[in-house]
């Protein structure tokens, strides 16, 4: 088979490595030049994906483009017009992460209840509204390419602290900068995803239940990064996604969409509070859910595309990943002389299994050497699978503690609190339940 795969950031380098070793052609778009050198020497790269189509359209049924981002949903719908088979999403995904007014107002259409938001384009107008209101908000910047390190959980309940921010990243503020983000109602609880695969007309089944921990330090410290470790499972999903995903079948069927789509969300007792849309492959979840599939990619976007079975064959049990990276991530400022070309290598206990579990990221080969490489430092994802989240999580940083990186930085408490008790409030609270046959 043929893959032509399209993104700002080789977002997807481990599962297009995992498609050429089972054979088949692949390569790869990168627009962003700060990123041309992650897999380098792993990787086949076009610097014109439009003049690869032909190579594809020659593949017929064989041929195959991925879209890794949640910015090119029309070109993705073009192309499906024009007759190319397109896995990623569509425009009317794109506006449901992009715009997260937009996305709240489609999940209240849902019958869903939503925190309320309130979307600004003026620092003064948005710092005036937080000294009248006095409450608890979450700041959170619109586009699905914003800078998540700026994001914020106040934690004043006046709001004051982020009055404070406000005021600062007005100082900061460089003509022409476009100012856009909203204020969310801050909703106390248990954060949990939602995500399946959608075929173009329907779910496939089963649905994805993930636990994300995006701050930089345990116990919910430090900055928010895109992701530091995920904990997933495909099974007690049902519920959640019957009460979240299902009810966007239609609207999701109308715009042609195909691909993954996860919602994060806040549960606790009065209900689930819907957060945010990914419409696309997260990031790395995409490869930590790969753990728990019974076939490869290849397999999984043959059944997307011909429409022919609504069921992915799918491990019981969990998977658990976790980000290791080095100075300076989550920035950029930095890297090229703290960390950019550092060697990589692995203990001798290191096996075949545990090369296949460890996901790259932002690397690239250099002779026989693996070394850094990208803009800041998210150097590979560990991943573990078993049948508890404890037996997945020691699977994980046993591989972790292989690697041999200088500097080699990762949270030890992914999938703590779970264990700790929130799976069991989530079972508590009739959220999850694994007796139901998935």
């Amino acid at each position: 088979m043929k893959f032509l795969g399209i993104g700002e950031y080789c977002d997807l380098g481990a599962m297009y490595i995992r498609l050429i070793e089972a054979g088949h052609e692949v390569k790869v778009y990168v627009e962003n030049a700060d990123y041309h050198d992650v897999y380098a020497g792993m990787l086949t790269f076009t610097s014109d994906w439009q003049s690869e189509l032909e190579w594809i359209r020659q593949a017929g049924s064989n041929g195959i483009i991925i879209f890794e981002s949640a910015t090119k949903g029309s070109i993705q719908d073009t192309l499906r017009r024009d007759g190319y088979q397109v896995i990623g999403g569509s425009a009317f995904g794109d506006l449901l992460e992009s715009n997260r007014k937009y996305g709240q107002q489609i999940l209240q259409e849902m019958g869903m209840p939503i925190a309320k938001t309130h979307q600004f384009s003026d620092y003064d107008v948005a710092i005036d509204f937080l000294h009248k209101t006095k409450k608890r908000y979450v700041y959170k910047s619109n586009g699905a390419d914003f800078e998540r390190t700026r994001n914020y959980v106040g934690m004043t309940e006046d709001g004051s602290d982020i009055a404070a921010l406000l005021k600062h990243y007005k100082e900061q503020k460089t003509e022409p900068a476009t100012v856009d983000f909203v204020l969310m109602d801050y909703i106390n609880g248990i954060e949990i995803g939602v995500g399946a695969y959608f075929n173009g007309e329907e779910f496939l089944r089963p649905a994805c239940l993930d636990w994300e921990h995006k701050h930089f330090f345990p116990g919910n410290l430090g900055e928010l990064t895109g992701e530091m470790g995920t904990v997933v499972t495909y099974r007690g999903s049902e519920i959640i996604f019957q009460r979240t995903l299902l009810h966007l079948e239609s609207q999701l069927k109308e715009s042609g969409y195909c691909g993954y789509i996860n919602l994060n969300m806040i549960a606790n007792a009065e209900g689930l509070w819907p957060l945010e849309f990914t419409s696309r492959f997260g990031y790395p979840g995409y490869a930590i859910c790969s753990a728990l599939h019974q076939y490869p990619w290849e397999t999984l976007f043959i059944q997307l595309l011909d429409k022919k079975s609504l069921s992915i064959a799918t491990h019981a049990g969990f998977a658990t990943g976790v980000v290791l990276n080095v100075p300076p991530f989550p920035y950029s400022q930095g890297y090229e002389m703290l960390s950019k070309g550092l060697p990589i290598l692995f203990q001798q206990s290191f096996t075949q299994r545990d090369q296949h579990n460890l996901h790259w990221n932002e690397v690239a080969k250099q002779g026989d050497c693996l070394v850094t490489s990208g803009v800041t430092g998210n150097a590979a994802t560990a991943v573990g699978y078993g049948e508890t989240i404890e037996a997945a999580r020691q699977q994980t940083y046993d591989l972790a503690a292989k690697v041999i990186l200088p500097n080699i930085r990762y949270r030890l408490d992914i999938g703590a609190n779970l264990i700790a008790g929130d799976l069991q409030q989530l079972l508590d609270w009739g959220y999850v339940d694994f007796s139901v046959e998935q």
